[in-house]
């Protein structure tokens, strides 16, 4: 998936938002310890690895195919490939995101922290929490 393509879908996903730009994108990329995992022209979930954790940066599946299992398969297939890399994973979401809230609990993650007013919104600002799930078994 080339940045350009990425940037429409986080654009037309995050309308209400501040998309990323093509270039933001591109340069992320580029940054070493950084992927782009896509579902063809679907959806993307950019995140990078370092020191034994993965960051979700952003999860992005077009309007059109939202609803249809994109957003599963794009969580499954970071973490999958993030587990070579890392132990645990994190990501940031707003409080008031219960669509994505609801897809992250499923995937394991459980919050571990809360940024107070992180986020602006037209009537205010939202939270964003800090959610944590880990990517291999533990040794019991």
């Amino acid at each position: 998936m080339t940045p350009e393509t990425a940037a429409a879908i986080h654009a037309a996903a995050f309308a209400n938002g501040r998309p990323w730009t093509a270039s933001e994108i591109a340069d992320l990329i580029a940054s070493p310890n950084t992927y782009l995992t896509a579902q063809n022209a679907a959806g993307f979930a950019l995140w990078r690895a370092v020191a034994g954790e993965a960051e979700l940066l952003t999860i992005a599946v077009s309007p059109d195919r939202q609803g249809h299992g994109i957003g599963p398969v794009l969580m499954q297939d970071w973490m999958q490939a993030a587990r070579a890399l890392a132990d645990t994973a994190f990501l940031e979401v707003a409080h008031d995101n219960v669509r994505a809230c609801a897809l992250y609990a499923r995937c394991g993650f459980v919050e571990v922290a809360r940024r107070t007013g992180y986020y602006a919104r037209p009537q205010g600002r939202a939270d964003a929490l800090v959610l944590r799930a880990p990517l291999r078994a533990t040794p019991s």
